[in-house]
């Protein structure tokens, strides 16, 4: 049975993935599957950088802004979510294009992962719980015991992938490490042609700056503000509001926090690179400043041909 094929854009913060992939569903007829673990939340908006309607090109846009920030949405929650709209997309006849710089979000769908289940256990819950109580310390303490090769690869303050891992762990009877490799044998559903936005490191950066300058014009600052109102979990994990709490609390002036928010997304987007870099099916596109959108469009198109990927017109 021939499988299901599916557009990947993919790549770091701030580095063009919204503006292509829209270019490329309209170019071939398909619809665009966000892949962000941040913007799939009603209301962080300008902090994730949500498209707006104009940037979106009259293209059908998918879990953007469809969760509540009260939710603590998982990685099998979104797997279930893409899965069913990709089907769903393809059976308008049209092709899904996803896009996003969550590389375990990609991976989970594409790499077609399969996930014990979660629910039924309450593990997570559990340790949530002891999140609460005992600090991200001791959960990375507890995975380092249970799977070194995990803790390992897991930065301690990565609250969310040590909880992962551990659920894993705690609920499978087989190491996280394990786990992933037989998730890793598993075939993919879809034939996947992954496209990565390429920049030099001082050009990118110098664009996460920028863009974090026109988040606080367009009203990140009041965008944080609502969100403390509601004490999410989720508007605390997020780059660009947890940065600005000392701002609201006084011990910090805004510019300062305004910078903390560009360095952090900088980290961010080196961690992102470095996950997209062990893919090696991803055809690196070069990206320039001096490109329009245009020849970028172009450019990806003749990845598309030299690939042999799709048949439809555009």
């Amino acid at each position: 049975m021939e499988k299901q094929k599916v557009l990947a854009v993919v790549g770091p913060t701030a580095s063009g993935k919204t503006a292509l992939g829209a270019a490329l569903a309209r170019a071939y007829g398909g619809e665009v599957i966000s892949a962000d673990s941040m913007q799939i939340y009603e209301g962080l908006d300008i902090a994730s950088a949500k498209p707006t309607e104009a940037e979106m090109l009259g293209v059908p846009h998918h879990l953007i802004g469809c969760i509540p920030r009260s939710h603590r949405f998982s990685v099998a929650e979104y797997a279930a979510l893409a899965h069913e709209t990709i089907a769903g997309i393809a059976g308008r006849g049209h092709l899904p294009v996803m896009v996003g710089g969550t590389g375990l979000y990609v991976d989970t769908v594409l790499g077609g992962m399969a996930f014990p289940q979660e629910e039924d256990s309450g593990m997570r819950e559990i340790l949530l719980r002891r999140l609460a109580e005992e600090g991200k310390a001791a959960l990375h303490a507890q995975l380092a015991a249970l799977d070194p090769e995990a803790a390992a690869a897991i930065h301690p303050n990565n609250a969310v992938r040590v909880i992962r891992a551990l659920e894993v762990c705690l609920t499978t009877g087989s190491t996280f490490t394990q786990y992933k490799r037989e998730n890793a044998a598993r075939p993919s559903p879809y034939e996947v042609l992954y496209i990565g936005l390429d920049w030099e490191r001082e050009t990118l950066y110098a664009r996460i700056d920028r863009r974090v300058t026109r988040m606080a014009e367009n009203g990140l600052i009041e965008e944080v503000r609502d969100a403390m109102q509601h004490q999410t979990a989720t508007a605390g994990a997020a780059i660009g509001y947890k940065e600005l709490f000392p701002y609201f609390a006084g011990e910090k002036p805004l510019e300062e926090c305004l910078d903390d928010i560009r360095r952090e997304t900088r980290r961010y987007a080196k961690r992102q690179l470095t996950w997209f870099r062990r893919n090696a099916q991803i055809h690196w596109l070069k990206m320039y400043e001096s490109d329009e959108l245009r020849k970028i469009l172009e450019k990806a198109k003749k990845i598309i041909v030299k690939n042999d990927f799709l048949c439809y017109n555009g």
